[in-house]
């Protein structure tokens, strides 16, 4: 093996890790922004919901990673566009699903 698949490999691995850690709703501070935010606009989000979300994201990203890999990254040409679009398919479905059925329906500072 080459060292670009090894790279690849080892990306893998760490991506299902983080998959694992944000399904089971425990991986907020994985979340880029969500993090930084402060704790009013923190309750404003369903973070279990949030982290299942990006978490199913990771997952589908992580599949298609090893696909390639295990490809060597040599797929044919009518296939080929899948990888970069579909990644970007994926950001962007998840960033709209964070945005929207991750916000709590009621605020518990107004309860």
């Amino acid at each position: 093996m080459n060292d670009q698949l090894w790279i690849s490999w080892v990306l893998v691995v760490i991506l299902v890790i983080i998959s694992f850690i944000l399904l089971m709703g425990k991986g907020g501070f994985l979340i880029a922004g969500y993090n930084m935010l402060s704790k009013e606009k923190k309750q404003k989000y369903n973070a279990k919901r949030l982290c299942r979300v990006v978490g199913g994201g990771t997952s589908i990203i992580s599949v298609i990673l090893t696909v390639a890999t295990l490809n060597r990254f040599e797929m044919p040409l009518a296939i080929s566009w899948i990888i970069p679009w579909g990644l970007f398919g994926i950001i962007v479905i998840v960033g709209i699903l964070a945005n929207t059925i991750c916000w709590r329906k009621t605020s518990t500072a107004d309860e």
